[in-house]
C-alpha cells in the first residue's frame, strides 16, 4: 500500500485549485499551496482526516507554523519542515513574523 503524504507550502496567490497529487507505487503526495497558517491547518486537517500520516512543510513556515501544524493533526501524524529562517517568497520574512 502506498504512504499517504503531503508537502503544504506557503504561498500568497494560492487558492483552492493550487493543488495537486503526485503519484508512484510507493507514495501518493498531495501538494497543497496556502495563503496563511490557518489555510495550512484546515489543509492539514482535511488531509490527516483521509489518511494522510506524514506531511512535510515548506521553509516559510516558522517554528510557530509547524507547532501549529502539529497540533492541528495529533501526535498520529509525523510533520517535518524544511528549514530556513528567512524565506525568499515571503519577502525574506518567516511565516511567524506574518502570520504568528
Amino acid at each position: 500500500m502506498a504512504l499517504q503524504a503531503a508537502f503544504l507550502f506557503l504561498i500568497g496567490d494560492a487558492d483552492e485549485t493550487t493543488r495537486t497529487v503526485v503519484s508512484t507505487p510507493s507514495i501518493h503526495l498531495n501538494v497543497v499551496g496556502c495563503k496563511t497558517y490557518a489555510e495550512a491547518e484546515a489543509a492539514a486537517k482535511e488531509l490527516a482526516a483521509v489518511g494522510v500520516t506524514a506531511m512535510e512543510l515548506c521553509a516559510g513556515f516558522g517554528n510557530e507554523g509547524i507547532a501549529r501544524i502539529q497540533r492541528a493533526v495529533g501526535p498520529d501524524v509525523a510533520v517535518g519542515a524544511v528549514k530556513f529562517d528567512f524565506h525568499p517568497g515571503l519577502g525574506f520574512k518567516s511565516g511567524d513574523a506574518l502570520f504568528g
